[in-house]
């Protein structure tokens, strides 16, 4: 199964960082945050990466010329101002029309992949499962009813404790919903899944951080110090 990492956005909320490299590639523990996630994935058997590129996409391409790890890596430039939902829009025909898992090249979880990908597999008619996760106040929320996605609104001020934690189980159909490169995959398509009851929540209570800020990869670093996280 497909796994596609969105890794081309320009990181300004972390540009202590960013300013030379890419988000995906800030060490955390000593190694670009992209090895962790790719690393999570591979633990389940998952190893056929498409690494969407866009923001100095070169650093990634490099460090993946002298490493392989045993995976299949496809490094895909999808352009420089591409959003979101255009990056996804652009690899359709790597896609075929499997189910494949999306996630974002800045976010770790310990989320048990074969349980999401159980978990879409048994909802009739789901085009998309997102992993739901309890963050920081300072995130949006997705109202959930049930194992159903009600209603989703990035960056909103719903309170119901859920926020979109990325590591998605998407079916190819939802690529239509993409109008083009200048489209956010969180706006109009998972607004539209959801109110078409085709978007699911996967609850997890586990870990999970995101890395958009300074003060998160230090909590990152601080956390893999102090051996509060495994990859």
């Amino acid at each position: 199964m497909k796994v596609v990492i969105l890794a081309g956005g320009l990181g300004t909320r972390l540009s202590e960082y960013t300013k030379l490299i890419p988000k995906p590639m800030v060490k955390v523990n000593n190694k670009p945050i992209l090895y962790y996630i790719m690393k999570h994935f591979s633990n389940y058997g998952y190893k056929d990466f498409y690494v969407l590129l866009g923001y100095k996409g070169k650093v990634i391409r490099n460090y993946f010329k002298k490493k392989s790890f045993g995976w299949n890596i496809n490094l895909i430039d999808t352009g420089l101002k591409t959003m979101t939902g255009g990056r996804l829009k652009k690899i359709k025909k790597y896609l075929g029309k499997e189910n494949f898992f999306l996630t974002y090249g800045d976010g770790l979880s310990n989320v048990n992949l074969r349980k999401l990908l159980k978990f879409h597999n048994k909802k009739k008619g789901a085009l998309v499962t997102m992993t739901a996760v309890r963050p920081p106040a300072r995130f949006g929320a997705i109202k959930i009813v049930g194992e159903r996605v009600k209603l989703f609104r990035e960056k909103s001020k719903l309170d119901e404790g859920w926020i979109n934690g990325g590591f998605f189980v998407i079916n190819s159909r939802f690529l239509d919903y993409i109008d083009n490169s200048a489209t956010f995959l969180e706006r109009s398509p998972l607004e539209k899944a959801a109110k078409q009851k085709q978007l699911f929540a996967f609850k997890h209570d586990g870990f999970w951080q995101c890395m958009d800020t300074k003060r998160d990869k230090d909590n990152l670093d601080f956390l893999f110090k102090n051996r509060k996280v495994k990859f």
